[in-house]
This record gives structure tokens, C-alpha cells and sequence, in this order.
């Protein structure tokens, strides 16, 4: 788990996204599909600053899959890079008072994939962000929800625990993170794709045609007005 051992926010909706729409962005302009990548991190700076300053208390964004390390090695190491990038705007980050987080598979554990460079980087953007007393972004990198459950089981039966929806729950990846209240996906995918589904059993959900690059405050605000309408 990469938590930075301070307690999360308390105030303010868990935000879940689904940043898809990169490499679709990027061939209708007729450029390759790390030029879409790139986008991509500019808008989920952006999208980071906005939610900040609206108020949400936790943004969870689903950075590189477990399934994501078939894609040409090319690519993934062009992702990758913007990972580090995105894990050293710590002034930008503390301007806007966010945190640091991540979950995926644990470094030490088998299966793990992170390169040692993206390992340090998480470890440093924790560190340099952990004083901070707002928004806690997470970023699941190597991420796969049921290998997170499965997980969670095969701990809690390593400990001799029930299996119960007490006992996985404190055995997932970050215990902290709260229920997710609203989950975006983008790029006009209407599929949830092996993210959160065990903290988004109770979310409402926002799909949109906007492919994640040209994800922008608007955009954000439309999302989040879903969970200002009242249940019918």
C-alpha cells in the first residue's frame, strides 16, 4: 500500500476516473499514440487542480493497468516516463494542498511490475506531499481490482480471519479509501473495466464521448453535478 501514513481527508466525494480515449484523441489528428498519452497528463494536471478547488476530498485516477504491459513496449515506456513526470509536479501539487497516494501490487510481492524508477518517484511524491491537508490523489498504477480482492482473500485466510466484508476490506490495497461516490469514464466507453469495483458498489456513474485529453472543467462540472440530483 502507498499511503503516506496520514489520515485522509474527511470532507468532500471520492471522484474516480477512468482516463480513456488517449490513443483515439491522438489518430483523429493524425499524430502517434504517445502524443495522445502526453495530452492525457496535461489534462489530469488539470483535472487535479480543478477538483482541488471544487471541493473533492478524494481523486482516484486509474494511471496504467495490470492488463496495460501487453501494449508495444514503446508505448509503455512513453506512459511511463509520464508517470515520473506527473509524480514531480510536487510544487503544483502543493500549491493546491493535494496528496500523494497510490495503490496497485505491492513492490515486494510477486507478479509486481513497477520499474524501480517509478517505485522512487511514488515514494518521493508521498514524502514531499504527505503535510499537505487536502485532496488525497491516488493513482492506481499496476492496478487490477480483482487481483486486489483476490488478494485481500488469500490475506485474510493467510491470517487465519473469516472471510467476511469487514475482514477483505481491510486487507485491499488502502483501507482508507472510502467508497467512491462518482466514477468517470471517458472516451463514450460505457464499461467500468476492472477499476474499483469493490469501492464502487454504490457509485453513481458519468460517461461521457469527451475523450480524456480534452477532459476539462466543464466536463468536470457536469460529472459532479450528478450527485447534487436527488435519488428518484
Amino acid at each position: 500500500m502507498g499511503s503516506s501514513g496520514v489520515a485522509p481527508p474527511t470532507v468532500g466525494p471520492h471522484l474516480a476516473c477512468i482516463m480513456d480515449g488517449n490513443g483515439r484523441w491522438a489518430k483523429r489528428r493524425g499524430l502517434p499514440r504517445t502524443a495522445g498519452h502526453t495530452a492525457g497528463e496535461e489534462a489530469l494536471a488539470m483535472t487535479v487542480r480543478n477538483a482541488a478547488q471544487r471541493g473533492v476530498g478524494w481523486l482516484t485516477v486509474f494511471g496504467f493497468s495490470t492488463e496495460n504491459w501487453v501494449r508495444p513496449a514503446s508505448e509503455v515506456r512513453h506512459i511511463l516516463d509520464l508517470h515520473r513526470k506527473l509524480f514531480g509536479r510536487i510544487k503544483d501539487l502543493n500549491d493546491n494542498n493535494v496528496r500523494v497516494n497510490w495503490i496497485g501490487r505491492p513492490f515486494d510481492e510477486p507478479g509486481s511490475r513497477t520499474p524501480n524508477a517509478i517505485q522512487k518517484a511514488i515514494a518521493q511524491a508521498i514524502d514531499d506531499t504527505k503535510h499537505n491537508t487536502g485532496m488525497m490523489l491516488t493513482v492506481a498504477f499496476d492496478y487490477g481490482s480483482r487481483a486486489e480482492i483476490t488478494r485481500a482473500a488469500r490475506r485474510a485466510a493467510e491470517h487465519n480471519e473469516p472471510i467476511s466484508v469487514a475482514t477483505l476490506a481491510a486487507e485491499l490495497y488502502d483501507s482508507r479509501l472510502p467508497p467512491v461516490d462518482l466514477l468517470v469514464r471517458t472516451s463514450g466507453e460505457s464499461r467500468i473495466s476492472n477499476f474499483l469495483l469493490w469501492q464502487s458498489t454504490s457509485a453513481r456513474v458519468y460517461f461521457t464521448d469527451c475523450s480524456w485529453p480534452d477532459f476539462d472543467a466543464q466536463q468536470l462540472d457536469q460529472a459532479l453535478a450528478l450527485l447534487r440530483r436527488s435519488p428518484a
